[in-house]
């Protein structure tokens, strides 16, 4: 394996730490950009952040990197329909980012779900 790869997980853990400590940290954006018809967002909004912790945790862990990958793109499924709802009403987030990347974001869920999947859920090739 190469060394890029066996530095996948930590990498990809790193990012779900510190983007779940945000979600502590600023709370109010992350409500804010949730769809109105899910209730309890500041419950939604801490419990997202908690399993991005944890997932990120996991995903450095070699015996729970798994489980935690696949926790990892669930939650990233979870956490679509919010960047479906910010890039639909574009002109409500214009503060966060022009239109165009709100819509960029929707194919780079895609993009970590599966850089997710490969560097923790799918068994690693040998090298050859």
């Amino acid at each position: 394996m190469k060394p890029i790869d066996r530095a996948q997980p930590y990498i990809i853990g790193a990012l779900f730490i510190v983007a779940g400590a945000i979600h502590f940290k600023n709370p109010q954006m992350y409500e804010r950009i949730m769809p109105p018809y899910l209730p309890a967002h500041a419950q939604l909004v801490a419990l997202s952040g908690a399993f991005e912790i944890l997932g990120g945790i996991g995903a450095a862990i070699p015996q729970t990197r798994k489980a935690a990958g696949i926790g990892l793109i669930a939650l990233l499924i979870a956490v679509f329909p919010a960047n479906l709802y910010m890039a639909t009403d574009a002109e409500k987030f214009a503060s966060f980012a022009p239109a165009w990347v709100l819509w960029a974001r929707l194919p780079l869920q895609l993009f970590l779900v599966l850089w997710v999947y490969n560097a923790t859920v799918r068994s690693p090739k040998p090298n050859v």
